[in-house]
């Protein structure tokens, strides 16, 4: 589509950065600046103009972007828009909510798409925070933290006037207030305000408006808000754009609300209650999302023949918002603030898969996250508590564990998928394994263990290996029993001290666990430990065919054969013990690839099963290597990473 910038300054260049990759086109632009209309036009093969009502009558695009100073937006907003023009403003929409209203019922009257920057709500640390607060670990938020410390804009800015006429509520405080708006929907009132003008004497210009302003908010149906913006506290002080949500259950902290993403990075971070702060890594490469994102999806609306208004009506709000906060201020009172059609957000819950998933799943097969979390307690010949552990796997963001019923501790994981500050069921996957002992019992075995977790059903159930030995009874609460007898229920001997088995083939088996599957106890089913011939037989007889497959998984033991057989037909491949090969993460070859890719030899070899859309289950009962392994699925090795890391593999490898 074709288009027109108005104003050609410093916003104007980041909205072009990206122009001739995006589906618009610059046709025309316009600056009261002569020279710099003609260089902005020249860069782009441009027409330029110096007066709007000019370029108007002269040019026939039917998108304008508005990226004037901060006063000026509704006035050139207006007339493109009786011009009949589709236009995207930057921030604010207006300075006074009044003419911010009638801009939004122009455009709708008038049938014409019209937006409004920030962008914000769409970019990916604010869609990661937003999947963490819609996931319902927070509980019932009632109270957050807003700032928006812009900064002495005359040290920062080379044209700063614009900034000190509007003041830090509508340069600043937008970016927090459209998200929470997005979050939450309307402000129903600014209960108290009070603004400040501090600023150093030694500066000759000054801000029109107060250059500090604190503020309550309360939202009609979400928290109460604290919100301060300053001109006055540095920008790059500790909190800048940022955001802290608290709930009945934990806490939630962006330390970004306008972060655009890419490699400057950012920070969401949650903590239960009685806990400290996990860091929550992103699972896929961070991505910038460019200015022009806002214009094309604006001008993707008006393809479709439904021109959007939402982000304008939303700016519209938070233009309302401000002005009552300087009523507030003035008036010594609490002030409504009009909600001028705001959608209010539907509150459903999102399901773990509407998070990142694995690069390159196979067609048509079960969605997984990228990374996994391993629940043995099993390290080396010790066995260990993982509640700690695991609290801070799922306060990390991990949504897939994985458990079983050898593993003893699946009660002591119930307690914690019971507990305040985790995810709802339907936003975690949960796994877990039928032991050897129980293959003519699976139904018993389930039952067990969908009792202990204390959920309804699984969404994988799996033989732990296809192997069936003697049945020693229910395995209820292992890990509240002595280490021998552990050992006696779980690895039966018979008379001669021989591993006692049983005569359940694994046909057998896995009819067991199709009955489970019908009955709606396990959404799919799975096997593990098993090499492509056992495989093969399984999916030859299967009325239920096998979802996952769960096998050892590392750069010396690839399982070409295997990986590549199941993604042919849609199975899922999850990798146990990908960290744990005797001298894999001291291999010179994973070193290097990890000294490359800037990150550790663990979280390496995890990116390394992540790229070949394997999903890998590390386990660490380190807080530091629990948060490593999860951000590891953001990194993609390269090519040469690949061969290198493709000459570890070992035929003979073995344990």
């Amino acid at each position: 589509m074709e288009c027109a910038f108005v104003g050609c300054g410093a916003v104007a260049r980041k909205y072009a950065a990206t122009v001739d990759d995006s589906a618009l086109s610059v046709t025309a632009v316009c600056d009261l600046d002569a020279d710099r209309a003609a260089a902005f036009a020249a860069d782009h093969d441009a027409a330029a103009y110096t007066d709007l009502d000019a370029m108007l009558d002269a040019e026939a695009v039917p998108l304008v972007l508005n990226l004037t100073s901060h006063d000026a937006h509704a006035a050139v907003t207006e007339r493109a828009l009786r011009a009949g023009r589709h236009v995207w403003s930057e921030k604010p929409l207006a300075v006074d909510a009044d003419r911010a209203r009638k801009l939004v019922a122009l455009a709708e009257r008038r049938g014409l798409a019209l937006g409004c920057a920030p962008i914000n709500a769409d970019c990916e640390a604010q869609r990661h925070a937003g999947r963490a607060l819609a996931d319902g670990r927070l509980g019932t938020v009632r109270l957050a933290y807003a700032h928006a410390h812009v900064g002495r804009v005359t040290a920062w800015h080379d044209d700063p006037d614009a900034f000190l006429r509007v003041g830090p509520l509508y340069d600043g405080a937008v970016y927090p207030l459209t998200l929470l708006v997005a979050w939450f929907g309307p402000v129903e009132r600014v209960r108290v305000a009070d603004a400040t003008d501090p600023w150093p004497d030694r500066e000759a210009k000054r801000p029109a408006r107060p250059s500090h302003v604190e503020a309550t908010l309360a939202f009609a149906d979400g928290p109460l808000v604290r919100l301060t913006a300053s001109f006055y506290a540095p920008h790059r002080s500790r909190e800048f754009t940022s955001l802290e949500l608290h709930g009945d259950d934990g806490s939630l902290y962006l330390d970004d609300a306008g972060d655009l993403g890419g490699e400057a990075g950012h920070r969401v971070a949650f903590g239960r209650e009685g806990r400290g702060y996990a860091p929550m890594p992103i699972q896929k490469p961070s991505r910038r999302t460019p200015y022009l994102a806002g214009p094309e999806r604006l001008a993707a609306s008006v393809r479709r023949g439904r021109p959007d208004r939402a982000s304008a009506r939303r700016a519209s709000h938070v233009v309302a918002v401000c002005n009552a906060v300087e009523r507030a201020d003035e008036a010594g009172t609490s002030v409504a603030v009009t909600d001028a059609g705001v959608d209010r957000p539907d509150r459903q819950r999102v399901a773990w898969c509407g998070a990142e998933e694995a690069p390159h799943p196979p067609d048509a097969a079960l969605r997984l996250p990228p990374v996994g979390f391993g629940c043995s307690r099993y390290r080396g010949d010790e066995y260990v508590d993982r509640r700690d552990s695991i609290a801070t796997a799922l306060d990390a963001g991990y949504r897939l564990l994985d458990s079983a019923e050898l593993y003893g501790n699946e009660a002591r994981i119930g307690e914690l998928l019971a507990a305040p500050g985790t995810p709802d069921r339907d936003a975690l996957f949960l796994a877990s394994k039928v032991w050897n002992t129980n293959h003519g019992h699976v139904a018993e075995a389930c039952e067990t263990t969908l009792d202990e977790l204390g959920v309804d059903a699984l969404d994988c159930y799996l033989l732990h290996w296809p192997d069936a030995w003697e049945y020693t009874g229910p395995l209820r609460r292992l890990a509240e029993l002595p280490v021998a007898k552990q050992e006696a229920r779980t690895f039966p001997e018979d008379d001669d001290g021989e591993r006692a088995t049983a005569d359940v083939s694994l046909e057998e088996a896995w009819r067991g666990l199709e009955t489970l599957h019908d009955r709606g106890l396990a959404a799919s089913l799975g096997v593990c430990n098993v090499d492509r011939a056992t495989l093969s037989r399984v999916v030859e007889f299967a009325r239920v065919p096998p979802a996952v497959v769960q096998v050892e998984h590392h750069p010396y033991r690839p399982q070409r054969d295997l990986v590549s057989w199941c993604h042919e037909r849609g199975i899922r491949v999850v990798a146990h013990s990908p960290l744990s090969a005797p001298g894999l993460l001291d291999d010179a070859a994973v070193r290097e690839t990890a000294a490359e890719m800037g990150v550790s030899p663990a979280a390496a070899v995890v990116a390394w099963n992540v790229d070949r859309g394997v999903v890998p289950i590390p386990s660490s009962t380190d807080s530091d290597h629990v948060v490593e392994n999860l951000a590891a699925a953001g990194y993609r090795l390269t090519d040469a990473d690949r061969e290198r890391l493709a000459a570890l593999e070992d035929p003979e490898f073995g344990r």
